[in-house]
């Protein structure tokens, strides 16, 4: 994992041209017919065929698209079928904009399905005392507090605590609708769509799971209703 610091030297160097390769493929290379679906976030392993993978990791990172998901995403107006991302939110200084970027380009009807570390289940484990249930990483803590404080901020590479009611209002706040908690890898409101990306996933508790998964659809009309 590398450091704060040595991510945001990163960061301040590449940023600019993430921020310039990112107009250049909405201008330029951005799908605007068929069926277009968007993996944020891949990542070193969770590469997924069929869609288009979009991260900041130039090095190590497997991916379609370079670009910094902090900025505007790059894709037309409601030219999108689906965005997918698991355990990237939760690294997102302002996740409301995001999701108002992940509203914009979905076509009515499409779904985001976003996953992170789920925060109702670490009190929960918090409260009982489990601390086998967090493991140990990133630093090898032995009290229940300090692995809850592993989990939930990663040495503060976590820069927000996801819970299914926060979750749920943000969705709800930026107008999305029909939005439903999913169990990990097994469960989704899209099986067909979204097949791919479940085997991806992996869960060892599903009484409670380590990831927070939730649904949500872009309304045909601007009344979204949340469910």
């Amino acid at each position: 994992m590398l450091s704060r610091e040595a991510k945001a030297m990163f960061f301040a160097f590449a940023g600019p041209l993430m921020k310039l390769n990112g107009v250049i493929y909405r201008r330029f290379r951005s799908p605007r017919s068929g069926d277009v679906k968007v993996h944020l976030g891949p990542g070193q392993k969770n590469y997924i065929n069929g869609w288009i993978n979009i991260d900041a990791n130039i090095f190590t990172g497997k991916a379609d698209l370079w670009a910094d998901l902090r900025n505007p995403l790059p894709f037309d107006d409601n030219s999108c079928d689906a965005f997918y991302s698991h355990h990237m939110i939760e690294h997102l200084p302002n996740m409301e904009f995001h999701l108002s970027e992940v509203l914009r380009c979905l076509k009515p009807g499409g779904i985001y399905r976003v996953g992170g570390p789920n925060g109702d289940s670490a009190i929960a484990k918090f409260v009982e005392g489990d601390s086998k249930w967090f493991g140990g990483f990133p630093d090898d803590r032995k009290s229940v507090g300090g692995r809850l404080e592993n989990f939930i901020f990663c040495r503060q590479e976590h820069l927000t605590v996801l819970t299914l009611s926060f979750v749920t209002e943000l969705l709800g706040n930026a107008g999305f609708g029909d939005i439903k908690k999913c169990d990990p890898v097994r469960e989704s409101t899209a099986p067909d769509m979204f097949s791919d990306c479940l085997i991806t996933e992996e869960e060892s508790d599903y009484e409670t799971p380590h990831t927070l998964i939730v649904e949500a659809v872009k309304p045909a009309t601007s009344s979204p209703s949340v469910s």
